[in-house]
């Protein structure tokens, strides 16, 4: 049986109020939410924090002549080690710099970490880190923006 009465209907979630934002722009590189890294023939710890981390670099190789250059990203458990992204130039290929840009998202749960590892002087890993949610799916905004 049909009515004459209106039910309003009140929407309060965040994107009806509209302080919500787009993902991209919630993910954005800022310089205070920036962890800097440069490995050259060294290696280290990226980020060890649990959450969702943004991982933005450039990975190069120089051309050299006698020996085989990688850049990689590893995840480790404390226990293992896992490589997740690899920039490989073998001994044969010289004479050709190479290059790849990186922009991956990966998750870290208790006791893991992501570490960066150049192999030799000739080859480059260089970008920054920033997380940008928490364990629970939490966002993380970019460092002074508070939306409105």
């Amino acid at each position: 049986m049909a009515q004459n009465v209106i039910v309003p209907i009140i929407d309060l979630t965040a994107a009806a109020e509209g302080s919500t934002v787009r993902q991209d722009l919630q993910s954005a590189l800022a310089f205070g939410s920036q962890t800097a890294f440069d490995f050259k023939g060294t290696s280290g710890v990226i980020a060890n924090t649990t959450g969702f981390w943004r991982i933005y670099a450039a990975s190069t190789i120089r051309a050299q002549t006698s020996s085989t250059v990688s850049n990689s990203l590893t995840m480790s458990d404390g226990l293992s080690v896992k490589t997740i992204w690899e920039h490989y130039q073998s001994n044969t290929s010289t004479g050709a710099s190479t290059a790849h840009t990186i922009d991956i998202i990966v998750f870290l749960s208790a006791g893991e970490s992501i570490s960066g590892v150049s192999s030799a002087a000739d080859g480059g890993l260089v970008g920054s880190a920033r997380q940008i949610a928490d364990i629970n799916g939490t966002l993380v905004n970019p460092s002074g923006f508070n939306p409105q």
